[in-house]
């Protein structure tokens, strides 16, 4: 058994290579090989966001305060609150993060493939933030 102690992970700014704006994020577990499950709290302050990603085997996000946006390729921009949980199937191209005028947190859980649980790509456009 591993008890991970609140406050006993440092937290780690969003890379601007993979994010717009304000990130923050808090590791929450991420067991050693063979599990491959990967989890952190992740915040975004208005108008931050990731760059357009994928998961190998997908991804479940629960929004735990604020609102937000979430977009998958080819589909309309959505609109995410707290207690919402949604989920991105598995290497579908996506993005997701705070609104243009509201704080979002959520909890991202992600398997690793090859040690990698993520995919970036391109940033969000501001013209693809603002539809």
């Amino acid at each position: 058994m591993e008890i991970k102690r609140s406050g006993s992970q440092p937290s780690d700014k969003g890379s601007r290579e993979y994010f717009t704006g304000s990130v923050r994020i808090d590791p929450l577990f991420s067991p050693p090989e063979p599990a491959r499950v990967a989890m952190a709290l992740v915040t975004f302050e208005p108008g931050a966001r990731t760059a357009w990603h994928t998961h190998p085997f997908g991804q479940t996000l629960i929004i735990t305060s604020g609102s937000g946006w979430a977009q998958r390729e080819g589909g309309p921009i959505e609109d995410i609150h707290q207690g919402d949980v949604v989920y991105f199937q598995p290497d579908e191209k996506h993005w997701h993060g705070a609104s243009a005028t509201t704080a979002m947190s959520h909890i991202a859980i992600q398997e690793k493939l090859n040690g990698s649980p993520v995919n970036w790509m391109e940033q969000v456009t501001e013209e693809q933030y603002r539809k």
